[in-house]
């Protein structure tokens, strides 16, 4: 088992992998910029290092400065949470040739689900169903990117490869639209992703958003943790999440469950990970593939009764899984609803101090969240 760990995030997460650790009996460093000093995850670790100063580019994404934590405390690994460097492959690498174990996927498999285009690649020969597009990355040819929509057939959408977060993407319904919707997209996606690759997709105009939990280890064990529906959505991002998805069978369930179980086993994946689908009459469609751990994994913890965080940092510390998929049964219904502190009339992130919190509780009721009176939300 892991000696030591490193959280290198914050917040709610930060407090989630401290949780699993201390069940673990792992010993904890928290990371923090000067602006979480006084945070409930700072406090609670066994240890506690500032890497920097409160804009994220200076303490949270800086990377030296994690590795460097790490090295003073004598910790053995790091979690990196979501968000911040937990899908990037450069920072997985840094990790693991400085010596550490990194809590997630190797750094080839974080490369490869990080660009759409591979990743559609990836699944198609993992037999897993895709929607239907161009097949990889745009070329500069008009007449070839007119023929692939043409051969979609109308509305496609335009999305960057290096996209994410319901960012980089654009609709088109019609040809007269098209060529200037690949030339603002890859200009777009340059600039936001440095990497101007785009691709294209038929696309579905009354999806659901339903997504696969899955769970791998090194040893070649994969197994799936049903289904999470996410598709209450504001600016392509979830909003609230339920588990099991309404409407979805126990046949289509398993079906669809071991196709993304077969494919991390094709693909050597390891860690927690989560395959995000269209869902539209019937019919699953790959839009991705998040290599980290979900901000909505509570809900299929919920149901399953497994911790995945626990999991996480058992297969880094190299042990098989501790279930197999026969064990894995969905009991009950859960749904999550995400908090945000924003003003709820131009819904703009609003920071402050919060003067009273009473937390919910009671059966059937779990409350994710690093906040508490008095907390200064930066």
């Amino acid at each position: 088992m892991i000696s030591k760990l490193v959280i290198a995030n914050r917040g709610e997460i930060a407090l989630r992998i401290l949780r699993a650790c201390r069940v673990l009996e792992i010993p904890t460093v928290a990371l923090y910029s000067e602006a979480d000093s006084n945070a409930k995850y700072v406090r609670l670790a066994d240890e506690s290092v500032c890497i920097g100063p409160p804009p994220a580019a200076q303490s949270y994404l800086n990377v030296p400065a994690v590795i460097s934590a790490a090295e003073i405390t004598d910790a053995t690994a790091i979690h990196p949470g979501y968000g911040f460097l937990s899908e990037n492959a450069d920072f997985a690498e840094r990790v693991e040739g400085s010596g550490f174990i990194f809590v997630g996927p190797r750094p080839e498999t974080i490369r490869i689900m990080g660009d759409k285009v591979e990743a559609i690649k990836a699944m198609k020969e993992s037999g897993v169903p895709c929607v239907p597009g161009s097949d990889g990355p745009l070329g500069e040819d008009d007449e070839t990117n007119l023929r692939i929509a043409e051969r979609i057939g109308y509305p496609v959408i335009i999305k960057a490869s290096g996209g994410g977060g319901g960012k980089g993407m654009r609709v088109v319904h019609s040809e007269s639209t098209l060529l200037n919707a690949i030339s603002l997209t890859r200009a777009e996606a340059g600039a936001a992703f440095n990497n101007d690759v785009v691709y294209m997709e038929k696309y579905l105009e009354r999806p659901r958003h339903v997504e696969i939990q899955i769970l791998a280890d090194e040893h070649g064990n994969a197994i799936h943790l049903g289904e999470r529906d996410c598709s209450m959505q504001r600016r392509h991002q979830k909003v609230v999440e339920e588990c099991p998805a309404p409407g979805i069978d126990e046949k289509t369930r398993q079906f669809i469950g071991e196709r993304c179980a077969e494919a991390c086993r094709k693909i050597g994946y390891r860690g927690a990970g989560t395959f995000e689908f269209l869902y539209q009459d019937g019919e699953f469609f790959f839009i991705e593939m998040n290599t980290r751990v979900q901000v909505e994994h509570p809900v299929t913890e919920l149901v399953t009764g497994l911790d995945i965080v626990q999991e996480q940092l058992r297969i880094a510390s190299g042990e098989p899984l501790s279930v197999k998929q026969e064990d894995i049964h969905m009991r009950g219904h859960a749904f999550e609803c995400r908090i945000n502190a924003e003003d709820p009339e131009t819904f703009m992130p609003s920071p402050g101090k919060i003067t009273r919190y009473h937390q919910a509780g009671g059966p059937g009721i779990r409350v994710d969240s690093h906040v508490f009176a008095g907390y200064t939300i930066p």
